[in-house]
């Protein structure tokens, strides 16, 4: 049971999804900071950073997998994962650079894609010595952005619409941070049973992520 709950912690909080967990928060709790209304423009922002974030970098990996350049998408070898890493850091690279001066996003995401972008190739950087945990460092950037995000542009809460029982579900942006914190720290965790990393690995993970988003919201701001 422990390890199926580790693999599934694993594959929700993978490094990936992180910005869109980020734009989906953005989208509920405070809408109006992006420079559009209604649903049919906040579904092609969505599905652009998406595309550009999760889809293009899963593909890659795919491809690379299927013509043997890496033997798994989990890439137990750390030199496995140069070219994963390169291609994912060149698409957030793309994506930053068509976000930082779009009027319809917000600072407060396209400073988090920077820190995820300064994240994956600091990861490159250290990944030439040790397997540092890509899921730690996503974790810990992942919490330091929301923390930032939460401090500055945020109502105190969000209404989560539940379209099968018409009604909303309020959250305080305490309690998301708080549950952040926790999936954060069930990342750690679930990495050291799955036995994928050593302690070092996932606290360096932790450092890296958090200091990436620090560094971005320095440099953007």
């Amino acid at each position: 049971m422990v390890r199926i709950f580790s693999h599934i912690i694993s594959y929700i909080m993978h490094p990936l999804f992180i910005v869109g967990y980020v734009l989906f928060y953005l989208m509920v709790a405070n809408p109006y900071i992006f420079g559009f209304s209604g649903p049919k423009a906040q579904g092609l922002v969505l599905i652009s950073i998406l595309t550009i974030s999760v889809m293009f970098p899963l593909i890659a990996i795919v491809m690379m997998k299927t013509l043997g350049l890496i033997s798994s998408i989990e890439m137990p070898d750390k030199k496995e994962r140069i070219g994963p890493l390169i291609i994912t850091g060149l698409f957030y690279m793309w994506l930053y650079v068509n976000v930082r001066h779009n009027d319809n996003i917000p600072s407060a995401l396209s400073f988090f894609i920077l820190g995820s972008t300064i994240a994956v190739f600091m990861a490159l950087t250290i990944n030439s010595f040790t397997k540092i945990s890509l899921h730690s460092i996503a974790a810990g950037g992942f919490l330091a952005g929301m923390l930032i995000i939460v401090f500055n542009w945020s109502y105190g809460y969000l209404d989560i619409p539940m379209p099968f029982l018409d009604v909303e579900w309020r959250w305080s942006d305490r309690m998301v941070i708080l549950v952040v914190m926790l999936l954060s720290g069930a990342v750690g965790t679930a990495r050291l049973y799955l036995k994928a990393h050593k302690q070092e690995e996932i606290y360096g993970g932790y450092i890296v992520g958090i200091l990436a988003q620090m560094i971005a919201y320095r440099v953007f701001f």
